[in-house]
């Protein structure tokens, strides 16, 4: 997520802190092999891993926090959508429905495969396909999921967005699991902070108000 929030303002990553907690009970060679993957998208991206931080936790969490260089005048916001824009989704949607599924049980492993490929792939090329183009706004989909981040992108830029839902690339099973429930925290309101940006989108899909943290 740290590295697509560079890529996202047409930035280039430069360094990179890791932050991970970590649970006592779970072998420390998972906590290698997380590690090392994200050391290996580190060194892909052309940014330095500087060092970072690890502490117990209960549940086994992991994360970068990403520094890059942009010029002043080249970067890219989610403000700038004018009327007449094309919107270009660069990856299919649904890394947050299979990840919460297979969190309880509700997809195999092979099924999750789809989720993790596209979450493990860079947006490098994308971000610089966007400058060579000259995109007018540019967002990452992330715990809002596209939904929320439209909304985001719509009101900073106070024009209206149409989105075709059957020229949308979903990731297989979708649309099953959100009838299952299988829904991320992030697309429901919490209780201290007032409504997600997404929820009453979400809520018009699935039809339901449960979710699964």
């Amino acid at each position: 997520n740290a590295l697509s929030d560079v890529y996202a303002m047409g930035a280039k990553p430069l360094t990179a802190l890791s932050v991970s907690c970590f649970p006592v009970t779970v072998d420390p060679l998972t906590l290698a092999e997380i590690l090392r993957g994200g050391q290996d998208k580190i060194k892909e991206s052309g940014a330095i891993l500087l060092g970072g931080h690890t502490v117990t936790d209960e549940e086994l969490k992991y994360g970068l926090s990403v520094t890059g260089t942009v010029h002043p005048s080249k970067v890219f916001a989610n403000a700038g959508a004018k009327e007449g824009d094309v919107l270009i989704l660069t990856k299919p949607i649904g890394t947050g429905i299979l990840t919460t599924a297979f969190k309880f049980d509700l997809i195999s492993e092979q099924e999750l495969s789809e989720a993790a490929e596209a979450m493990s792939t860079l947006n490098k090329a994308a971000s610089e396909a966007m400058q060579r183009v000259g995109a007018n706004a540019c967002t990452d989909i992330t715990g809002f999921g596209l939904l929320g981040h439209s909304l985001e992108m719509a009101k900073a830029s106070d024009v209206q967005l149409v989105i075709d839902n059957s020229k949308i690339p979903k990731m297989n099973r979708v649309a099953e699991l959100i009838k299952e429930e299988a829904v991320p925290g992030g697309a429901y309101p919490l209780p201290a902070a007032g409504p997600s940006p997404c929820y009453p989108a979400w809520f018009a899909v699935s039809g339901r108000r449960k979710t699964r943290a």
